[in-house]
């Protein structure tokens, strides 16, 4: 399972990459290896749209089943990853990046504490399987 050590990690599979105020959002390798494969991705939020943590911001559909996306922490959409409407197969080949979702101006950057580490996402998914 791919779990690069530089991103921060939600219980609900999505990843945060922090550069600055900037915050680069997507599905894990373990959320699309769980889905499979991926036939759909919904970006259901627009550039300039202020989300909170913990808020729905699209979805991944696969030939198994459909995953709600969620905010790892709150803030402004900046960009979204048109790419993925034309091939929502990049989820299973690139998790971590040319499958980015969204891009966002982080509103409260302490929220990112409550965020979990490689190590840590790690030690939870053994507890799930």
């Amino acid at each position: 399972m791919n779990i690069p050590t530089e991103l921060r990690y939600t219980k609900n599979d999505e990843w945060i990459r922090v550069e600055g105020n900037t915050g680069t959002i997507g599905v894990t390798d373990y959320a699309q290896d769980q889905l499979s494969d991926v036939v759909y991705v919904e970006v259901s939020v627009d550039v300039g749209d202020s989300l909170s943590q913990g808020e729905a911001f699209g979805a991944v559909e696969s030939v198994k089943a459909a995953s709600d996306v969620y905010m790892p922490v709150g803030g402004t959409i900046t960009a979204i990853n048109d790419a993925l409407e034309d091939t929502p197969e990049l989820i299973n080949s690139d998790p971590y990046g040319q499958a980015w979702m969204i891009k966002i101006e982080i509103s409260d950057p302490s929220e990112l504490d409550s965020l979990m580490d490689a190590e840590a996402y790690e030690k939870y998914l053994e507890t799930r399987e």
